[in-house]
């Protein structure tokens, strides 16, 4: 049986614009994902926003995966492939497009630490989509995954002290201690 082959009329642009970068691209139930190193995710995403024969105007999502404990990827993906991911949603309504765009990330320290990991460290994209900021924020908030240039990166669904980040697999499921030392609030004492 023949490997089907990709027809995204995106792939071509970006194999003729950056042919010195490892670029994977697969599909899935027909949605095309582009995977990216981190280290030219920025200039992949800026060419996609900014090429007429692009034209992804709209930022759907910003997303974090966590992949520990997922079964090792087989065949090309395996040598891109590490612990977190961050996934770029986008649409182009011009010319009736969707790609995803995945970076993969692997932390260099413990990750059920409170310290930061200086690889877990991407360029922001508010430069390029304003709208990234809050979806951004929120992967900073529970991934730990940092946005380099980002204009207010802060927690934006817990308090700044939070001493963790809640949807890293390695995070404990009774949580770190905050649900005995919460100070419950009733009507009579609020």
């Amino acid at each position: 049986m023949a490997k089907p082959t990709l027809d995204h009329p995106t792939l071509p642009l970006l194999k003729q614009r950056f042919a010195g970068v490892k670029l994977l691209a697969t599909e899935f139930r027909g949605q095309t994902t582009l995977v990216v190193p981190k280290e030219s995710v920025h200039d992949v995403l800026a060419f996609l926003r900014g090429d007429p024969g692009c034209s992804y105007e709209f930022l759907a999502d910003v997303v974090g995966i966590d992949y520990l404990h997922y079964p090792a990827p087989q065949g090309a993906l395996a040598a891109a492939a590490g612990r977190f991911a961050v996934v770029y949603n986008l649409a182009s309504y011009s010319l009736g497009r969707r790609i995803l765009v995945k970076t993969y990330l692997n932390p260099t320290l413990d990750t059920s630490g409170t310290e930061a990991d200086p690889a877990l460290h991407l360029p922001t994209v508010t430069d390029l989509w304003p709208g990234a900021e809050w979806p951004e924020r929120e992967v900073f908030d529970m991934f730990g995954i940092r946005f380099d240039g980002h204009p207010d990166l802060r927690r934006i669904l817990l308090w700044e002290s939070y001493p963790a980040h809640p949807l890293r697999k390695d995070y404990p499921l009774r949580g770190c201690g905050e649900r005995e030392t919460y100070i419950v609030v009733d009507r009579d004492s609020a």
